[in-house]
């Protein structure tokens, strides 16, 4: 979830252990005088089963402007929401471990799944659909199916490239209810570049092509 932000956020949250214990209140580590001072990090919270609620990407003007370009339509499917300029993709599942910043790199670990919806994009008869993406702080990926006009052509593959350096701090909304992070920016991988490329016979498209700003907002209540 937290997207591997660099060395300069790590120390802006170096005192939120306290703040992430509150805004993700589930299991907290035990007692560091029990500890011996060669036992590996533990979390200082985790959320076993995350329930809810959504992954938003401001999709940046730069993107719908080369997918106009190419002639592409962007679409959803499935539980996906397009909303005033932003693709919404329910969280349907996934688990997140909270380590004390600078302890453990990265500092989030975990998986965030959203089963059931995608993106498409459509041209010249031909519609390609990412859906079921996996989002991975840990290798700061974006995993998902592809398939060509209902047709598979690939599972799991990675799609998106995560780079979080300019991502915020944590925030809680809700009465903590929710916690929010945001400002990681979007892009396409190399291999989902090169996907596009073959399918619709062009290379204008590169894994330099931002896709958006995400905002990942979850329920801090285990399912």
């Amino acid at each position: 979830m937290a997207l591997r932000p660099p060395s300069r956020h790590l120390r802006r949250l170096a005192a939120g252990a306290a703040v992430l214990a509150l805004a993700l209140p589930l299991s907290a580590c035990g007692d560091d005088a029990d500890a011996s001072s060669d036992a590996p990090p533990q979390p200082v919270a985790e959320i076993a089963a995350v329930k809810g609620k959504n992954t938003a990407i401001k999709l940046d003007k730069g993107f719908t402007d080369a997918l106009g370009s190419l002639g592409l339509t962007p679409g959803v499917t499935g539980g996906a929401k397009l909303v005033k300029g932003s693709l919404v993709f329910p969280i349907s599942g996934g688990n997140v471990s909270v380590f004390t910043p600078g302890e453990v790199s990265p500092y989030v670990i975990g998986q965030l799944q959203h089963e059931g919806s995608g993106l498409t994009l459509a041209a010249g008869g031909t519609t390609v659909r990412l859906s079921n993406f996996n989002v991975d702080p840990g290798v700061s990926r974006v995993y998902g199916d592809v398939a060509v006009n209902g047709q598979t052509a690939v599972t799991s593959a990675y799609l998106f490239r995560l780079d979080g350096r300019t991502l915020n701090e944590l925030a809680t909304i809700k009465d903590g209810k929710f916690a929010v992070l945001e400002g990681t920016k979007v892009f396409i991988s190399d291999v989902a570049a090169g996907l596009l490329n073959d399918t619709y016979g062009t290379k204008a498209v590169t894994d330099q092509l931002l896709v958006g700003i995400a905002k990942i907002t979850v329920n801090t209540k285990s399912g």
